[in-house]
């Protein structure tokens, strides 16, 4: 008799995705209940818990219309938001790079006119 190994958070993260990605559809939670643990194998009790979690990240979006809250994910909206983080890390790149090479200038400057001393110890 084999066990079966429960997923990780993690992996349920990325399954829940999956089923956005390739319905591109708008879901309820009782919808979600239902297609997860077929299509997935997400057990039921923890689609909740994960599908709060994708929206507490931004990677899902969540609407509250009449008394029903409706979730929906797009590829493209993932895809901006990766473009988004690259930008932003390229600049903190290049400005990093900008204050270490002028660090490098000064520490040149300061060098200029100084000796260097060899000290003795005893």
């Amino acid at each position: 008799m084999s066990k079966k190994k429960g997923l990780s958070a993690e992996e349920k993260r990325a399954r829940m995705m999956e089923i956005f990605f390739e319905t591109k559809d708008v879901f309820q939670l009782k919808d979600m209940e239902k297609i997860a643990p077929k299509e997935k194998g997400i057990t039921a009790m923890s689609v909740k818990d994960v599908l709060q979690s994708l929206v507490d990240d931004g990677m899902v979006d969540c609407e509250r219309i009449g008394t029903s809250n409706y979730y929906w994910a797009f590829p493209s909206k993932a895809l901006h938001a990766r473009k988004r983080k690259l930008e932003v890390l390229e600049s903190q790149l290049s400005e990093g790079n900008q204050k270490h090479a002028n660090l490098q200038k000064s520490i040149e400057k300061a060098k200029i006119g100084r000796h260097e001393t060899v000290k003795q110890i005893k």
